[in-house]
């Protein structure tokens, strides 16, 4: 799982999985989601993100992580 933020924007993006998009879906206004070919969710795109997440922290509780990557630097 990647997470894109694109200040210029103010959008926030959400990689789910390392598959190419096909088709994307307006579920609300401003969020977008990306499917693949097999329909499978692929990605989530946040518009104006920082009027609707708090962009200013990330928890992870109980994520089976085996490793973190901050701005390209990798810490496992």
């Amino acid at each position: 799982m990647k997470f894109h933020y694109y200040p210029e924007t103010d959008s926030l993006y959400i990689g789910l999985l390392d598959q190419p998009s096909v088709d994307s879906q307006e579920v609300a206004t401003g969020i977008v989601l990306d499917f693949d070919a097999e329909g499978r969710l692929v990605g989530l795109d946040i518009d104006h993100a920082s009027q609707v997440v708090d962009l200013s922290k990330l928890e992870a509780n109980s994520l089976p992580i085996a490793s973190l990557s901050l701005d390209g630097q990798s810490a496992a």
